[in-house]
Order: C-alpha cells, then sequence, then structure tokens
C-alpha cells in the first residue's frame, strides 16, 4: 500500500475524532462501545460480530472502528450494507459528521476519490454481487453489516452477501436482534454447538438490554395493554364473539386481533385516543415528545391517521413506502415537533427518531424479532428520566414479549428435534417472519389468509407491564381508573415507575373494595391474578384431556367420542378444539371424578 493511497483514505477525518489521535484519547465513546473496541483492536479479528440493543448506539462505535483502520492503514475504503434505502442515507450521513465520505448514491463504475466508500442495501448487493465483490478485491476493504440477521432473510441475499464480500479485509457484522425464526444461515456468524447438539451464534460482544437499562443508556418501557370483546363473522357465515386475551384457538386469536385493530370498530380509536392522552402528559416534560403508530397496510394506516386526526385536531405524518419522499417525511418528523406518525412496519428497525417516546402496536405480526425491532424505536434515551410507553393489545405472544424484554437471544441454527409428537416452536413464527420481512408496500395477502368480516369491538384497559411484573385491574377507556395508570409522569427513575405502579394498583384495588358486587360489571382482580393463557398453554391442557378420556376409555369400555360428548353435556361448551381453558379445565376436573367413581 503506497502513502498517497492510504493519505486518500483518511485526510478528510477530523483530527479530534478518535481514529486521528491514539485511539482513546477521545473520551467520547460509552463504556461498552469503549470495551468493544478494545477486545476487537486486541484480536484484531476479520469477523467481528457484536450485538446491542437498539438505541444502545452500535452505529457510533462502527464508525469508531472505521476511522480507526482507515487511520492505521488496515483499509483503505469502507462500505456498509443496510437494510433500508432509508438507513443507507442515514448511515452516510452518520459518517459524514465524523469526516468519512460515504456515498449513498452509488451504482457502478469507479467511485470518485472524494469518497471513502459505499453505502448500499442488501438488495443492492443481491441485484449485483460481482460489482461489490470486484471493488473488494482491487482495495483493502471494511464491510460493515448493519442489522446482518437480513443477510438471512432468502437465499439469494446470503448467498450475494457471501460472494460479494468473502474477500473483504475485515467484515464488522451489527445487529440489535440476533435471533430469527428460520435456520437460515447468516454469512459470515460463526456458530457454535451447545451441549444440546444445536448450533447457536456466537457474538464476539453482547451488549443487552439490561445492560443498557441498568447504565441509562436505554429508557425503561411500559407496555399498556387493552384487552375487549370483539365479534366477526367467519366465511362460513358463522357469528363468534370473544374476549381479547382469553384462552382461545390460534385462528380465534388471529381474528380477534384483527378485529379489535380494524378502524371502523371502537378498539383502535379508544386506544389511539388513550395513546394520545399518555402522549400529552409525557410532552408536560418532554416537550417535543412523539408517537408512532405501527400498522399493518396502507389502508390501516390511512385510516389510523385519520383517527388521529379527529382526536388531536392535527394531521398525523403518514409513511407509507420506503421511497425518498417516505424517508424525508421521517427526517422532518424527526427534526419538528408534530405529535404523530403512522407507518407500515418500515419504521420498526434501525430509524433513529430519538424524539419518538410513545407507541401504538398496531400490526398483526408477532414475531419475537419484529417486536423487539419495533419497541426499539421508542427506548433510546436522550437524557436520564426519560420513559417510553407502547400500547399493545391482550394477546399472549404480545404480553410474554413484553414480559421478556431483558432476555438475550441467539440465533438457533438447528430446530430441536421434536419430542413425541409435540408441534415443531418455530414453525409458527416463520411464516409471520417471511411476511415481516417482504417489500413494505406488497400486498401480503395477509387479508385473504383466514377469511372473516369484523363487526364489532370495544376497549378495556387490561394492565400495564413493566420489569417483568403486571399491575392494575381492568377499567373503561375514559374512566379515573385508566387516567391513574395514563397520567405516570414521563420523568421517572426506573425504580420510581416500579413504585408508582405499585401504588396505583393498591388505590385502584382500595377503590374497589368499596365498591358493591353489584355495580362491578368488569373483572375485579389484579393483573397477577388473571393470567393469559397462551394457545400452547391451551393445547397441553387438550392433551391432558385427551389422555384422561383415553385412559378413562379403557376403564369403562366406552368410545372415544361417546365419553367427549357426554362431557360436553354434563359441562356445557364446544367441541375441545373450539373450547376455552376454562371448559377443558372443567372436563378434565370432572373425568377425573367419574374415574375416581369406578375404582
Amino acid at each position: 500500500m503506497t502513502t498517497s493511497t492510504s493519505s486518500s483514505s483518511s485526510h478528510h477525518l477530523s483530527p479530534a475524532f478518535p481514529g486521528r489521535a491514539p485511539w482513546g484519547t477521545a473520551g467520547r465513546l460509552r463504556a461498552w462501545q469503549q470495551g468493544a473496541m478494545e477486545r476487537y483492536i486486541n484480536e484484531q479479528p476479520r469477523d467481528f460480530l457484536a450485538v446491542a440493543t437498539p438505541g444502545a448506539g452500535k452505529t457510533t462505535f462502527a464508525l469508531t472502528l472505521a476511522s480507526w483502520l482507515l487511520h492505521h492503514h488496515v483499509v483503505q475504503q469502507v462500505t456498509v450494507v443496510a437494510p433500508t434505502e432509508h438507513l443507507k442515507k442515514q448511515w452516510a450521513e452518520a459518517a459524514a459528521r465524523i469526516g468519512i465520505r460515504l456515498d449513498p448514491e452509488y451504482s457502478a463504475g469507479p467511485l470518485s476519490r472524494d469518497y471513502h466508500g459505499v453505502a448500499v442495501t442488501y438488495a443492492g448487493v443481491g441485484v449485483r454481487p460481482m460489482l461489490h465483490r470486484n471493488r473488494v478485491e482491487q482495495r483493502k476493504t471494511l464491510v460493515i453489516l448493519d442489522e446482518i440477521h437480513h443477510a438471512g432473510d432468502s437465499k439469494s441475499w446470503g448467498e450475494a452477501c457471501l460472494e460479494a464480500f468473502e474477500p473483504a479485509t475485515r467484515r464488522l457484522a451489527l445487529t440489535g436482534t440476533p435471533f430469527r425464526s428460520d435456520t437460515n444461515p447468516i454469512p459470515f456468524v460463526v456458530y457454535e454447538e451447545g451441549n444440546d447438539g444445536i448450533r447457536r451464534s456466537a457474538a464476539d460482544y453482547t451488549y443487552g438490554y439490561g445492560s443498557a437499562l441498568s447504565d441509562g443508556v436505554v429508557r425503561p418501557v411500559i407496555f399498556l395493554s387493552y384487552s375487549g370483546n370483539m365479534r366477526w363473522r367467519t366465511k362460513a357465515g358463522d357469528e363468534i364473539a370473544a374476549r381479547l386475551g382469553e384462552p382461545m384457538t390460534k385462528d380465534a386469536v388471529s381474528q380477534a386481533w384483527r378485529t379489535a385493530l380494524d378502524p371502523r370498530g371502537d378498539w383502535m380509536p379508544n386506544v389511539l385516543s388513550a395513546a394520545d392522552r399518555r402522549l400529552t402528559e409525557v410532552r408536560k416534560a418532554i416537550p417535543d415528545a412523539g408517537g408512532l403508530v405501527i400498522a399493518s397496510d396502507q389502508d390501516s394506516a390511512r385510516a389510523y391517521a385519520k383517527l388521529l386526526r379527529e382526536v388531536t385536531g392535527e394531521r398525523a405524518t403518514l409513511v407509507l413506502s420506503d421511497d425518498t419522499g417516505a424517508s424525508g417525511r421521517i427526517d422532518d418528523f424527526s427534526a419538528g415537533d408534530d405529535r404523530w406518525m403512522v407507518a407500515v412496519r418500515m419504521v420498526s428497525e434501525g430509524v433513529d427518531v430519538p424524539r419518538l417516546a410513545v407507541g401504538v402496536y398496531a400490526t398483526t405480526i408477532s414475531t419475537p424479532l419484529f417486536f423487539a425491532q419495533a419497541v426499539g424505536r421508542f427506548v433510546r434515551s436522550r437524557r436520564r428520566g426519560e420513559t417510553a410507553s407502547v400500547f399493545l393489545p391482550t394477546i399472549p405472544d404480545l404480553l410474554g414479549f413484553a414480559n421478556e424484554m431483558e432476555v438475550e437471544r441467539d440465533h438457533v441454527l438447528d430446530k430441536p428435534k421434536k419430542d413425541g409428537g409435540d408441534e415443531d416452536p418455530y414453525a409458527e413464527s416463520e411464516k409471520e417472519m417471511a411476511e415481516a420481512n417482504r417489500e413494505q408496500d406488497e400486498d401480503t395477502g395477509e387479508q385473504e389468509a383466514l377469511p372473516f368480516e369484523a363487526l364489532e369491538s370495544d376497549a378495556v384497559f387490561d394492565r400495564v407491564l413493566y420489569d417483568g411484573a403486571e399491575f392494575g385491574m381492568q377499567a373503561h377507556p375514559g374512566s379515573e381508573e385508566e387516567q391513574d395508570y395514563l397520567g405516570i409522569p414521563g420523568l421517572l427513575e426506573p425504580d420510581q415507575v416500579q413504585m408508582l405502579l405499585q401504588k396505583r394498583q393498591a388505590r385502584q384495588i382500595a377503590h374497589s373494595r368499596k365498591r358493591p358486587d353489584d355495580e362491578a360489571d368488569l373483572l375485579e382482580l389484579p393483573a397477577e391474578r388473571r393470567p393469559v393463557v397462551s394457545h400452547k398453554e391451551l393445547m397441553e391442557l387438550r392433551k391432558q384431556l385427551n389422555t384422561l378420556v383415553g385412559a378413562y376409555v379403557h376403564q369403562s369400555g366406552k368410545p372415544h367420542g361417546v365419553v367427549h360428548t357426554e362431557l360436553r353435556r354434563v359441562c356445557g361448551g364446544p367441541p375441545s378444539a373450539e373450547a376455552t381453558a376454562g371448559q377443558i379445565r372443567q372436563r378434565i376436573a370432572k373425568i377425573q371424578e367419574w374415574a375416581t367413581r369406578m375404582r
């Protein structure tokens, strides 16, 4: 490498930036960023996987490292690969601020000597992998793979990344959510086999949400969950009514959930109104705090924006696609102080709008990866004491994810072997994960998946989830009890949030006890005593019932069908496949009683 070549790679870098001075003297990095830098510099690996929770500052770490590698002539150029067009431009802007010039519009041919490298998308690499391979073969290159799990989105993307960047001098992989629902291997990620024989991704440096929360790098998240009665008509013409959070079949959960999100019902207007009241409270302490509604499709997004206009009297920023106009609208919203933005999924990952403090999860995607990415939009901390608030429907999977915010996950490359015919625990989310990774404007076909017609919905404040604990009793929208939780101050230390939630629940319970029983039209039990039963738990109950029926058949000599019919006659309710957890438990108790009598 000649002197002139190396100097052209770094002469634009700011003298104040760590890469120009002996590294570590600038004192601008967070502790985890400094720790990751020290590990990298000590080990000098060709591949390095850094897992850091959304909002922790992965971009700053990566650009600091890029600066160091350019300054020390380890590499001569940088290629950043990002999931979306917007993020590609965001990387180029962040790099420019510290003197690294990346071309976000690069498409082909020689790169101007004014640039230190390029910023491209995974889709762009997928179209022309040999173009990028030629570039990294000609000059020593650092490749930064942002949100590296996207390289496993499709076989072609993974293969293209391998082909394009296999010759790279150094590769830095970044992610806030390294786990996937499928088993597509992620390029340049090391997998290590555990004692159970299953290979899992191995990160070189991990900085999880729990650690970031302790360090004050991210905000604590308060989840506000809303239940309510749903009614819909199936394709067969049957009208079904159910309450969100009650045990039901997987298909019924899906249809009840979609009924709740239907903008023509009462659930969404009530939840959006509650979220706006929460935003008003937060803005008392954080004047520019903004809210984001994550919608499933464009029609819903437009309808939600219209509802927000009716609720607030202000126009909401509407982001429908990942095009140049959408990118500009996100930037304008980020720089302004408007109250609300509505987006179709695309703001769920990587997009940096630090003032977002209130969210509404109005999509039916239920994978842990997408949920973590979505919540990650609200956790970036700007000053001590800020809290984030995310509104959810009372869906078992979502409440489970909310209660496991601090759990660190790895990408599992091998599926566990099935035992005794149990269903594959990964299968349920694979289809949804594929859907979440589609082009944002593409028709997902979701509406045709389970044909039904939403008829009506209402909303009930259900519970607050915070730090793995659940608080609150059910309350009507607009009630004092609901406002108790919506009115929690926007600036609080994490332990103060916990203490305040305990006090609010205690006050609610005390009010409830003073009221005559005949005035209670909602289930007046604290959240921790109202468990939400998941589809998996419902399956276990059915399995237990079937085992007991089988044993009773052997004892009594009666056919299976006769026993099940008799149980339905005595206990009431629909066939087992459609029965709730409470109805199945009742039948379990009844057949145990019958079996005891026969002994």
